[in-house]
């Protein structure tokens, strides 16, 4: 068992480099309030931040291929020769999880997420971008704060523990899988502010307009928002 002051101290480390970030989750606000003055900053955390994303989306990537290797392998072991192993079975399950927390921010990024439009693709282009903007603040970083902060403590404890399966014969790694939700939240709020820099330059004028989505369109293009 690890000291758990040690995460603590961590913890605390990593909250202040979230207050110091704090700022940039302004700059979507102040390009709109004040077009021109930032719009070079705005360009260049949309590339960062659409890199981070694709980064994300390459672990997601091999974690499908791991999945599909390891169900195979459930498949074969347990049917052709009667072998079952716990720890192959958690494989399954904790690269299926990592593909989709991982995967998720490039979702978004690529506007590729499930929507069920009724009134957005009657906005006109600058109606389409509010909503992306006003939604963002409202809805996708409020829920992405309270995902951070839920579960703190109970992930401070998982890794002073280094916790594993519950199995003996599981894998070791629980307290990583535990680290999948922080990180995903993470991830979601780097893809959101991605958006919301979009949409403000795209209400100034100094983004090309998004293409004008389809009614009844579920998904859009790489940088559709």
């Amino acid at each position: 068992m690890v000291d758990p002051g040690v995460f603590l101290l961590i913890g605390d480390w990593l909250k202040v480099i979230g207050i110091l970030c704090l700022p940039f989750f302004l700059v979507p606000l102040i390009a709109v309030a004040l077009p021109g003055r930032l719009d070079g900053l705005a360009k260049r955390m949309i590339a960062g931040l659409d890199a981070l994303s694709g980064a994300a989306l390459n672990a997601a990537i091999f974690s499908a291929l791991l999945l599909v290797v390891s169900q195979l392998a459930v498949v074969i072991l347990r049917y052709a020769f009667g072998l079952s192993f716990t720890w192959l079975s958690e494989i399954v399950i904790y690269a299926f999880a990592a593909m989709f927390m991982l995967g998720s921010a490039a979702a978004l990024r690529d506007d590729a997420h499930v929507r069920v439009d009724i009134l957005r693709p009657r906005f006109g282009e600058s109606g389409r971008n509010w909503i992306e903007l006003v939604g963002t603040y409202l809805f996708l970083f409020p829920i992405c704060l309270r995902l951070i902060t839920n579960g703190e403590q109970g992930l401070t404890r998982s890794w002073s523990l280094l916790e594993g399966s519950r199995e003996s014969d599981g894998l070791p790694i629980l307290f990583l899988f535990k680290t999948l939700v922080p990180v995903f939240a993470i991830l979601l709020m780097g893809a959101g502010l991605s958006v919301a820099l979009k949409a403000a330059l795209r209400l100034t004028g100094a983004l090309a307009p998004a293409a004008t989505p389809i009614e009844g369109e579920t998904g859009g293009g790489h940088d559709g928002v």
